[in-house]
């Protein structure tokens, strides 16, 4: 089986058709318990934390490295829940979490702006020109979200193997469309797919347990060695390798750690 993830905007049936088609391939779906978690390592309350995804993504700001340490702890959520496999992720940058990994099916569900207005209204109470003010304000939002934490443009259609339209396509024709392709050899758990993921959650892993005393750290892994490099000076070398490994020690599956200092101005 394998693993879908759903990226959606307000109001675009992105959570009905993730339940609808997690029911009918018998997928865990998950969204709201990556930010439960993750906003349990980062020590901010959740309703804080979904407060401020509607806030300028400067809020991380406020803490020391909290862009990095933010990431960190969400990377190592999703990707440890998607180990599970049969999974369907629907939220916030899991397609971008999952790239390079090939059994994951990643999906992006967009709808008219019109029936999105009529959904705002309804659900909100608000005017016409109200609702298109705060769906084309929380677009932005969402917008600038990927692009401070991670770098990336949620609209940009190479992030995705599949864009669906909510128009003429209803919500049971997009789940339809979704099963069959989820169903295709290419989307399918491999052990080659697992032991990807293996490591690159393991690395997550790694990164998360160390971001706060090596936020600039740049962490991989490759059959369960992890590779830790950081700039500094080479003095520093030696004392730095003791520090991550004692960080790491208790991560059973890390098999090895090493350490590369790049030395301070290097490109």
């Amino acid at each position: 089986m394998g693993v879908i993830t759903i990226s959606r905007g307000s109001y675009s049936h992105g959570k009905e058709i993730a339940e609808k088609l997690a029911q009918k391939l018998g997928y865990d779906c998950i969204s709201r318990e990556i930010l439960l978690k993750a906003s349990e390592q980062f020590n901010v309350k959740e309703a804080k934390l979904i407060r401020a995804l509607h806030d300028a993504p400067s809020f991380f700001d406020r803490f020391q490295y909290g862009k990095e340490k933010f990431s960190a702890f969400i990377h190592e959520v999703f990707l440890g829940h998607i180990r599970k496999d049969n999974v369907i992720y629907h939220g916030m940058a899991g397609h971008y979490f999952a790239r390079g990994i090939p059994n994951v099916l990643k999906v992006r569900i967009k709808a008219t702006i019109e029936d999105r207005i009529k959904e705002e209204m309804k659900r909100g109470n608000t005017s016409d020109e109200e609702a298109r003010y705060l769906l084309i304000k929380d677009d932005e939002e969402r917008r600038k979200w990927g692009i401070h934490l991670y770098g990336i443009d949620t609209k940009d259609p190479e992030l995705y193997d599949v864009i669906l339209k909510i128009d003429n396509l209803k919500v049971n024709d997009a789940v339809e469309i979704l099963f069959d392709i989820a169903k295709r050899p290419c989307f399918q758990t491999t052990p080659e797919s697992q032991m990807i993921l293996k490591d690159r959650f393991l690395a997550a892993k790694a990164y998360s347990a160390i971001v706060h005393e090596f936020p600039k750290a740049i962490v991989k892994c490759k059959d369960a060695a992890v590779y830790v490099s950081i700039e500094s000076d080479l003095s520093l070398g030696m004392k730095m390798t003791d520090q991550i490994k004692a960080l790491l020690k208790d991560i059973d599956e890390i098999k090895e750690v090493k350490t590369g200092i790049i030395p301070l101005g290097t490109d």
